[in-house]
């Protein structure tokens, strides 16, 4: 109880807030360092899951492996590209290990909503004289919409989570609390920055569940 109370003192003391180290500070870091590497992973993944799904050839292959992927440790892959030439690109390394963590559940699940669009429909369009690239933008997209922005959802809240990896490369974000934490040896510290995190993880969580609950009548809406 004794760390908790520490802990609730430490996120409700102003002074831990504000300046070049504090809570909004990290934030403001931790969401641009996940808001880059985020968009980055969707212009990665999308189009090809898309054109593949659209396609029906070579998914399957390019699902696997990128989920090969996710058997990698994201924090092996980080010391591997600081050891390299890459290491002294200041933030890169620590994107590109994020972006490789994020682009598997893109990926996975543009693709199985592409595949899982009604063939009738696809055949109907067809049947109306669409072209390739007319069905794939006016029909196959929005019918896997809900399934595209799960994709997304689920990258933005692990990149969230795994944006503290960050600060181990001597980058900014959340993480920074915690490091700090545990360098001042104060447990406290170390706990208030990981319920930062979940927090934030939370958070991003919610709006896009709101973001997909409003898909279905956008889509409606476009089909009429």
């Amino acid at each position: 109880m004794n760390t908790l109370a520490q802990t609730w003192d430490w996120l409700t003391s102003s002074a831990n807030w504000y300046g070049e180290n504090g809570v909004w500070t990290r934030l403001g870091q931790h969401l641009y360092l996940t808001s880059v590497c985020l968009l980055i992973s969707c212009v990665v993944a999308l189009p090809v899951a898309l054109v593949l799904g659209h396609l029906g050839r070579g998914g399957a292959l390019a699902v696997n492996i990128s989920n090969v992927g996710r058997a990698v440790p994201t924090f092996a892959v980080l010391v591997l590209l600081l050891l390299s030439p890459i290491g002294t690109w200041g933030d890169w390394p620590t994107i590109v290990a994020l972006v490789l963590f994020a682009v598997p559940p893109l990926l996975t699940n543009a693709y199985v909503g592409m595949r899982g669009v009604d063939q009738d429909v696809v055949r109907a369009a067809r049947g109306m004289g669409m072209t390739g690239t007319q069905m794939l933008l006016r029909v196959e997209v929005p019918l896997a919409t809900p399934l595209i922005l799960t994709g997304v959802r689920i990258a933005a809240v692990q990149l969230v989570a795994t944006a503290t990896i960050a600060a181990l490369a001597g980058g900014g974000g959340l993480g920074r609390i915690i490091t700090a934490g545990f360098n001042l040896a104060s447990t406290p510290q170390v706990v208030a920055g990981a319920v930062l995190v979940a927090l934030f993880a939370l958070l991003v969580e919610a709006v896009f569940e709101i973001v997909e609950r409003l898909s279905p009548e956008q889509v409606r809406g476009r089909a009429g």
